[in-house]
Protein backbone atom coordinates (compact mmCIF):
# COMPACT_ATOMS: atom_id res chain seq x y z
CA UNK A 1 0.00 0.00 0.00
CA UNK A 2 1.32 3.44 -0.98
CA UNK A 3 0.15 5.08 2.22
CA UNK A 4 1.43 8.56 1.35
CA UNK A 5 -0.69 8.73 -1.83
CA UNK A 6 -4.36 9.83 -1.92
CA UNK A 7 -7.51 7.88 -2.63
CA UNK A 8 -8.59 9.07 -6.09
CA UNK A 9 -12.26 9.03 -7.11
CA UNK A 10 -13.74 9.74 -10.54
CA UNK A 11 -17.04 11.65 -10.47
CA UNK A 12 -19.28 12.48 -13.44
CA UNK A 13 -22.38 13.76 -11.62
CA UNK A 14 -24.35 10.50 -11.74
CA UNK A 15 -26.02 8.83 -8.78
CA UNK A 16 -23.57 5.94 -8.73
CA UNK A 17 -20.55 8.22 -8.95
CA UNK A 18 -21.98 10.06 -5.93
CA UNK A 19 -22.12 6.70 -4.12
CA UNK A 20 -18.52 6.10 -5.20
CA UNK A 21 -17.49 9.46 -3.75
CA UNK A 22 -19.14 8.69 -0.42
CA UNK A 23 -17.43 5.29 -0.35
CA UNK A 24 -14.06 6.86 -1.22
CA UNK A 25 -14.26 9.40 1.59
CA UNK A 26 -15.16 6.70 4.12
CA UNK A 27 -12.31 4.51 2.85
CA UNK A 28 -9.84 7.40 3.00
CA UNK A 29 -10.79 8.00 6.64
CA UNK A 30 -10.06 4.33 7.42
CA UNK A 31 -6.68 4.64 5.71
CA UNK A 32 -5.80 8.09 7.05
CA UNK A 33 -5.44 9.28 3.46
CA UNK A 34 -6.42 12.36 1.50
CA UNK A 35 -9.13 12.28 -1.19
CA UNK A 36 -8.48 13.58 -4.71
CA UNK A 37 -11.65 14.04 -6.76
CA UNK A 38 -11.35 13.96 -10.54
CA UNK A 39 -14.34 15.68 -12.18
CA UNK A 40 -14.88 14.08 -15.57
CA UNK A 41 -17.99 16.11 -16.39
CA UNK A 42 -18.70 19.82 -15.87
CA UNK A 43 -21.98 18.91 -14.18
CA UNK A 44 -20.24 16.86 -11.50
CA UNK A 45 -19.38 19.83 -9.26
CA UNK A 46 -22.94 20.17 -7.91
CA UNK A 47 -23.06 16.48 -6.99
CA UNK A 48 -19.68 16.74 -5.30
CA UNK A 49 -20.80 19.70 -3.20
CA UNK A 50 -23.92 17.82 -2.10
CA UNK A 51 -22.07 14.64 -1.15
CA UNK A 52 -19.30 16.49 0.67
CA UNK A 53 -21.85 18.45 2.71
CA UNK A 54 -23.11 15.09 3.95
CA UNK A 55 -19.78 13.38 4.61
CA UNK A 56 -17.77 16.25 6.11
CA UNK A 57 -19.69 15.90 9.36
CA UNK A 58 -18.47 12.32 9.76
CA UNK A 59 -15.00 12.80 8.22
CA UNK A 60 -13.96 16.34 9.19
CA UNK A 61 -10.23 15.53 9.29
CA UNK A 62 -10.04 14.08 5.78
CA UNK A 63 -8.26 16.34 3.30
CA UNK A 64 -10.32 16.65 0.10
CA UNK A 65 -9.38 18.32 -3.18
CA UNK A 66 -10.99 18.39 -6.63
CA UNK A 67 -9.82 19.02 -10.18
CA UNK A 68 -11.34 18.88 -13.66
CA UNK A 69 -10.10 16.16 -16.00
CA UNK A 70 -8.29 17.38 -19.10
CA UNK A 71 -8.10 14.08 -21.02
CA UNK A 72 -10.50 11.31 -21.99
CA UNK A 73 -12.02 9.75 -18.82
CA UNK A 74 -10.30 6.36 -19.00
CA UNK A 75 -6.90 7.78 -19.94
CA UNK A 76 -7.12 10.48 -17.25
CA UNK A 77 -8.04 8.03 -14.51
CA UNK A 78 -5.41 5.46 -15.49
CA UNK A 79 -2.80 8.21 -15.41
CA UNK A 80 -4.05 9.35 -11.98
CA UNK A 81 -3.70 5.78 -10.71
CA UNK A 82 0.07 6.11 -10.97
CA UNK A 83 -0.10 8.52 -8.01
CA UNK A 84 -2.82 6.87 -5.94
CA UNK A 85 -3.06 4.14 -3.33
CA UNK A 86 -6.61 3.38 -4.48
CA UNK A 87 -8.85 4.46 -7.37
CA UNK A 88 -12.64 4.50 -6.89
CA UNK A 89 -15.31 4.64 -9.61
CA UNK A 90 -19.06 4.30 -9.97
CA UNK A 91 -20.33 1.25 -11.84
CA UNK A 92 -22.53 3.41 -14.07
CA UNK A 93 -22.66 7.06 -15.01
CA UNK A 94 -23.58 9.69 -17.56
CA UNK A 95 -22.28 7.60 -20.44
CA UNK A 96 -18.67 8.17 -19.37
CA UNK A 97 -18.17 5.77 -16.50
CA UNK A 98 -20.72 3.37 -17.94
CA UNK A 99 -19.57 -0.22 -18.24
CA UNK A 100 -16.69 -0.23 -20.67
CA UNK A 101 -14.80 2.75 -19.20
CA UNK A 102 -14.97 1.61 -15.57
CA UNK A 103 -13.99 -1.91 -16.67
CA UNK A 104 -11.09 -0.61 -18.78
CA UNK A 105 -9.78 1.48 -15.90
CA UNK A 106 -10.11 -1.42 -13.44
CA UNK A 107 -8.16 -3.72 -15.75
CA UNK A 108 -5.31 -1.32 -16.56
CA UNK A 109 -4.85 0.93 -13.52
CA UNK A 110 -1.52 1.03 -11.67
CA UNK A 111 -3.17 0.69 -8.25
CA UNK A 112 -6.13 -1.30 -6.88
CA UNK A 113 -9.50 -0.13 -8.25
CA UNK A 114 -12.85 -0.27 -6.47
CA UNK A 115 -16.01 -0.05 -8.57
CA UNK A 116 -19.02 0.94 -6.46
CA UNK A 117 -22.59 0.02 -7.30
CA UNK A 118 -23.95 0.22 -3.75
CA UNK A 119 -22.28 1.68 -0.65
CA UNK A 120 -22.53 -0.99 2.06
CA UNK A 121 -21.27 -0.67 5.62
CA UNK A 122 -21.92 -4.18 6.94
CA UNK A 123 -21.26 -7.78 6.00
CA UNK A 124 -18.04 -9.70 5.43
CA UNK A 125 -15.23 -8.93 3.02
CA UNK A 126 -15.31 -11.60 0.31
CA UNK A 127 -12.24 -12.58 -1.70
CA UNK A 128 -11.84 -15.01 -4.58
CA UNK A 129 -8.48 -16.74 -4.99
CA UNK A 130 -6.85 -19.19 -7.38
CA UNK A 131 -3.53 -21.03 -7.59
CA UNK A 132 -1.50 -18.20 -9.13
CA UNK A 133 1.23 -16.31 -7.23
CA UNK A 134 -0.80 -13.11 -7.69
CA UNK A 135 -3.33 -14.58 -5.26
CA UNK A 136 -1.05 -13.53 -2.40
CA UNK A 137 -1.38 -9.85 -3.36
CA UNK A 138 -5.14 -10.27 -3.58
CA UNK A 139 -5.24 -11.88 -0.14
CA UNK A 140 -3.11 -9.12 1.36
CA UNK A 141 -5.54 -6.46 0.16
CA UNK A 142 -8.50 -8.52 1.43
CA UNK A 143 -7.00 -9.15 4.88
CA UNK A 144 -6.09 -5.48 5.27
CA UNK A 145 -9.61 -4.45 4.21
CA UNK A 146 -11.21 -6.85 6.69
CA UNK A 147 -8.88 -5.74 9.49
CA UNK A 148 -9.56 -2.02 9.02
CA UNK A 149 -13.32 -2.67 8.91
CA UNK A 150 -13.22 -5.18 11.79
CA UNK A 151 -15.12 -7.48 9.48
CA UNK A 152 -15.11 -11.20 8.85
CA UNK A 153 -13.19 -12.41 5.79
CA UNK A 154 -14.81 -15.01 3.52
CA UNK A 155 -12.21 -16.68 1.27
CA UNK A 156 -13.54 -18.55 -1.75
CA UNK A 157 -11.74 -21.03 -4.00
CA UNK A 158 -14.14 -22.20 -6.72
CA UNK A 159 -13.43 -25.55 -8.39
CA UNK A 160 -14.69 -27.80 -11.17
CA UNK A 161 -13.89 -31.38 -12.07
CA UNK A 162 -11.29 -31.67 -14.89
CA UNK A 163 -13.00 -31.73 -18.27
CA UNK A 164 -16.44 -31.13 -16.79
CA UNK A 165 -16.95 -27.60 -18.08
CA UNK A 166 -19.67 -27.57 -20.73
CA UNK A 167 -20.22 -31.32 -20.38
CA UNK A 168 -23.64 -32.89 -19.76
CA UNK A 169 -22.01 -36.04 -18.40
CA UNK A 170 -21.77 -36.17 -14.60
CA UNK A 171 -18.20 -36.69 -13.46
CA UNK A 172 -17.51 -39.84 -11.39
CA UNK A 173 -17.85 -39.31 -7.61
CA UNK A 174 -14.20 -40.10 -6.99
CA UNK A 175 -13.16 -37.47 -9.54
CA UNK A 176 -15.37 -34.87 -7.89
CA UNK A 177 -14.02 -35.78 -4.45
CA UNK A 178 -10.46 -35.47 -5.72
CA UNK A 179 -11.15 -32.06 -7.28
CA UNK A 180 -12.78 -30.78 -4.09
CA UNK A 181 -9.89 -32.05 -1.97
CA UNK A 182 -7.41 -30.35 -4.27
CA UNK A 183 -9.32 -27.07 -4.00
CA UNK A 184 -9.32 -27.29 -0.21
CA UNK A 185 -5.61 -28.13 -0.17
CA UNK A 186 -4.87 -25.24 -2.52
CA UNK A 187 -6.84 -22.84 -0.34
CA UNK A 188 -4.95 -23.98 2.73
CA UNK A 189 -1.64 -23.30 0.97
CA UNK A 190 -2.84 -19.86 -0.15
CA UNK A 191 -3.87 -18.93 3.41
CA UNK A 192 -0.69 -20.15 5.09
CA UNK A 193 0.78 -17.38 7.22
CA UNK A 194 -1.99 -14.83 6.74
CA UNK A 195 -4.05 -15.90 9.74
CA UNK A 196 -0.98 -15.52 11.94
CA UNK A 197 -0.31 -12.07 10.47
CA UNK A 198 -3.94 -10.98 11.01
CA UNK A 199 -5.08 -12.90 14.13
CA UNK A 200 -7.91 -10.42 14.71
CA UNK A 201 -9.60 -11.33 11.42
CA UNK A 202 -12.11 -14.18 11.56
CA UNK A 203 -11.79 -16.27 8.38
CA UNK A 204 -14.41 -18.44 6.70
CA UNK A 205 -13.29 -20.83 3.97
CA UNK A 206 -15.52 -21.75 1.02
CA UNK A 207 -14.72 -24.25 -1.76
CA UNK A 208 -17.88 -24.46 -3.89
CA UNK A 209 -18.10 -26.25 -7.20
CA UNK A 210 -19.14 -24.08 -10.15
CA UNK A 211 -18.15 -21.07 -12.19
CA UNK A 212 -16.17 -18.39 -10.30
CA UNK A 213 -18.28 -15.46 -11.55
CA UNK A 214 -21.58 -17.09 -10.58
CA UNK A 215 -20.30 -18.33 -7.20
CA UNK A 216 -18.70 -15.02 -6.22
CA UNK A 217 -21.67 -12.97 -7.40
CA UNK A 218 -24.10 -15.07 -5.39
CA UNK A 219 -22.00 -14.84 -2.22
CA UNK A 220 -21.47 -11.09 -2.76
CA UNK A 221 -25.13 -10.39 -1.94
CA UNK A 222 -24.16 -10.46 1.75
CA UNK A 223 -20.71 -8.82 1.42
CA UNK A 224 -19.65 -5.21 1.95
CA UNK A 225 -16.70 -5.66 -0.42
CA UNK A 226 -15.65 -8.26 -3.00
CA UNK A 227 -11.93 -8.56 -3.82
CA UNK A 228 -10.67 -10.26 -6.99
CA UNK A 229 -7.43 -10.38 -8.91
CA UNK A 230 -6.77 -9.81 -12.58
CA UNK A 231 -3.76 -10.69 -14.70
CA UNK A 232 -3.27 -8.05 -17.38
CA UNK A 233 -3.47 -9.39 -20.91
CA UNK A 234 -1.28 -8.06 -23.68
CA UNK A 235 -1.74 -7.97 -27.42
CA UNK A 236 -4.51 -7.37 -29.92
CA UNK A 237 -7.39 -8.77 -27.87
CA UNK A 238 -6.36 -7.39 -24.48
CA UNK A 239 -9.33 -5.00 -24.31
CA UNK A 240 -11.94 -7.73 -24.77
CA UNK A 241 -11.35 -9.65 -21.52
CA UNK A 242 -14.29 -11.90 -22.33
CA UNK A 243 -13.17 -14.72 -20.04
CA UNK A 244 -12.12 -12.54 -17.13
CA UNK A 245 -13.57 -13.30 -13.70
CA UNK A 246 -12.88 -9.72 -12.69
CA UNK A 247 -14.82 -8.37 -15.66
CA UNK A 248 -17.71 -10.73 -14.92
CA UNK A 249 -18.14 -9.77 -11.28
CA UNK A 250 -17.78 -6.06 -12.09
CA UNK A 251 -20.90 -6.34 -14.23
CA UNK A 252 -22.91 -8.59 -11.90
CA UNK A 253 -22.00 -8.08 -8.26
CA UNK A 254 -24.08 -5.56 -6.32
CA UNK A 255 -21.50 -4.80 -3.63
CA UNK A 256 -18.35 -2.71 -4.26
CA UNK A 257 -15.73 -4.74 -6.17
CA UNK A 258 -11.99 -4.26 -5.67
CA UNK A 259 -9.81 -5.39 -8.59
CA UNK A 260 -6.13 -6.04 -7.86
CA UNK A 261 -4.18 -6.09 -11.12
CA UNK A 262 -0.95 -7.98 -11.72
CA UNK A 263 1.36 -6.01 -14.03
Amino acid sequence: MRAEEPVVVGVDGSEQSAAALGWAVAEAELRGAAVRIVLIDDRAAEVVDGVLDQVRGTSPATEISAELARDRPAAELIQCSERAQLLVLGARGRGMLLGSVSTKVAMHAHCPVVVVREHRRSGPVLVGVDDTPHGQHVLQFAFEAAATRRAQLAVMRVWEAPGAEGSVVLAPPEELAEARAEAERSLGVQLAGWREQFPEVAVRRHTPRGHPVAALTERAHEAQLLVVGHRNRRGLFAALLLGSVASGVLHRAHCPVAVICAH
